[in-house]
């Protein structure tokens, strides 16, 4: 599973640059390209759940090696249509929607597999090992190349992109069938169940669990405002902080440091100061820092900025999918994270849409309006991030 996620993330990494780089070479449209983005995240609002359902009742690795062997044909089709300069905007934004519904799939299994593979007391060092694999392969190899290898030839990106997917997808294949066995033995051992009774299991399961549900939609409100403020951040960076095209992917690059860093620090950080401290201090910090971005009056405050989000974030997202790998049982864990992420990412596209609008205004607007209420939200939010870490570590010990 770690081989199939290095090379798909080395994909994604070419990716990274190289999509937006088309994006604005084929439209000036601020709200077209926030379109792309929101593409690529509709899929989550859309098909999350039924994908969760999926997850939880058929062979993963087939799911894995489907969604990458999908994404490696579409993303094959794009480089064709690059190749022979018939592709348009449209095609991209087709491309990216298609790609997203596999990034569901991918991802939802992804994370099911890791409750199943370690124990949990390994959940945050695992967790933490996956995020800085997938930050190093996406941002110093992956993001800094495309640059220059779409400089070459617009198409070769997308080649290679197509060539990582099918190679993960045959890597996913793979994984050992023993770490597959425990989930489908004990839902067998269960009364059968159809497949709509298990969607709406995984809805009313979020729905009851007070905590948890306020949880999910806090950080759905609060990650609506960060695709706001991100939105159209490469048109800011190219046009408005006047940075060459061949080195975004540099650019990229060098804000992954700060995820790396937050990487390795999470699972220390977190049994010196406590899961609850950490995760409170990530998501506040971040939210401040995306409204300073505004106000960067050139790329370097910009960039440093940036930077710390990513040290800040990262260390966010890793203690919090193993606070929920602690409390989900695996033999649910795909339905409700399905449905969890159907509010948290589902609500993106519509952020991004929303900052594109904004972006017609002024390059910075996304970001100071999106920045402000991420703030407001997560500042009046201190008490209960502090406290439903700490329960759930509880819990979970119990």
């Amino acid at each position: 599973m770690w081989a199939s996620s290095i090379v798909s993330n080395l994909s994604d990494g070419v990716m990274l640059a190289a999509v937006p780089l088309l994006a604005i070479s084929l439209t000036d449209s601020p709200v077209l390209i926030s379109s792309i983005g929101a593409m690529v995240m509709l899929p989550w609002l859309l098909f999350a759940i039924p994908i969760g359902a999926l997850v939880d009742r058929v062979d993963r690795r087939y799911i894995l090696a489907g969604a990458n062997a999908i994404r490696s044909g579409v993303v094959g089709v794009l480089t064709l249509l690059i190749a022979t300069d018939l592709v348009t905007i449209f095609w991209l934004l087709a491309t990216a929607f298609i790609v997203g519904v596999c990034e569901v799939a991918a991802d939802t299994t992804a994370q099911s597999l890791i409750p199943q593979i370690l124990e949990e007391k390994d959940f945050e060092k695992g967790n933490s090992k996956l995020q800085i694999s997938e930050t190093v392969i996406q941002g110093f190899i992956g993001a800094p190349i495309s640059g220059f290898i779409y400089a070459l030839a617009i198409y070769l990106p997308f080649f290679f992109n197509s060539i990582g997917f099918a190679i993960s997808a045959l890597l996913a294949l793979s994984i050992p069938i023993k770490y597959l066995q425990d989930v489908r033995v004990e839902v067998a051992e269960k009364a059968p169940s159809h497949f709509i009774a298990d969607m709406k299991f995984g809805i009313l399961y979020l729905f009851n669990q007070k905590e948890l549900r306020r949880l999910v939609l806090t950080t759905a409100i609060i990650g609506l405002c960060y695709s706001m403020g991100t939105a159209t951040m490469v048109l800011f960076i190219i046009k408005e902080l006047e940075l060459p095209e061949r080195l975004f992917g540099v650019i990229l690059a060098i804000q992954g440091v700060g995820s790396i860093v937050g990487a390795f620090a999470a699972p220390r950080l977190s049994s010196k100061f406590g899961r609850n401290k950490l995760m409170t201090f990530g998501i506040v910090s971040s939210s401040v820092s995306l409204l300073l971005q505004g106000f960067s009056p050139n790329i370097y405050v910009f960039v440093a900025l940036a930077t710390f989000v990513g040290f800040a974030i990262t260390q966010w997202n890793i203690l919090l999918m193993s606070t929920y790998q602690s409390v989900i049982p695996n033999e649910l864990y795909g339905r409700i994270h399905g449905t969890r992420r159907t509010l948290v990412w589902g609500l993106m596209p519509f952020g991004s849409l929303l900052g594109g609008v904004l972006a017609n205004f002024d390059l910075r607007l996304p970001m100071y309006v999106g920045g402000v209420l991420a703030t407001v939200i997560a500042t009046l939010s201190i008490s209960f991030f502090l406290k439903i870490a700490e329960s759930s570590q509880t819990e979970s010990s119990n």
